[in-house]
């Protein structure tokens, strides 16, 4: 398969992007937290984000909400739940796949054409980041095959570790 140019590498702050949606790395309530949640829920503007997260109230692990962007120069926060890894025996593969693909859906139903994603599942839930990011890479390059009104696809890397792992992955590609 040849590399989408759609798919590019980036290393800073996601919530900085100027894209029509980010995805945020959430936990099942959307109630917020560290990492990229916490820094999303921060910089969008914290009250009015979770408000708005109650109102939507739960998301399955694989599965992805949407919420406006308010504060952030994404027009919408496309909220995804992330498997915790436990050694790869319990779904875990498929359910990061689901992310993936649930996150381009729904970016496609809100008339996204450019779309950012964290590592997703790689700080505190633990998932190893070299078979994360092959299936982040798998994923997105599906999804494009089908979705071509997306123009852009962004892999937010916020270390430089991970940024070059995604280039790796890309270039093998």
């Amino acid at each position: 398969m040849i590399m989408d140019d759609r798919m590019e590498v980036w290393h800073g702050d996601i919530t900085l992007l100027k894209v029509d949606a980010i995805v945020n790395a959430a936990n099942n309530r959307l109630a917020g937290g560290g990492g990229v949640d916490g820094a999303i829920h921060r910089a969008a503007g914290a009250d009015r984000l979770q408000e708005a997260c109650r109102h939507i109230g739960y998301c399955e692990t694989g599965q992805a909400v949407v919420t406006p962007g308010f504060a952030l120069p994404a027009r919408s926060i496309i909220h995804t739940v992330g498997p915790v890894w436990r050694g790869g025996n319990d779904g875990e593969p498929d359910q990061l796949r689901s992310c993936y693909s649930a996150c381009m859906t729904l970016a496609v139903q809100v008339g996204a054409r450019s779309i950012a994603f964290p590592a997703i599942s790689c700080g505190v839930y633990g998932y190893p980041r070299e078979e994360a990011v092959a299936i982040a890479v798998d994923e997105v390059e599906r999804c494009l095959e089908v979705f071509l009104m997306i123009d852009r696809v962004v892999f937010a890397c916020f270390d430089a570790g991970m940024a070059e792992l995604y280039r790796a992955i890309l270039g093998e590609r």
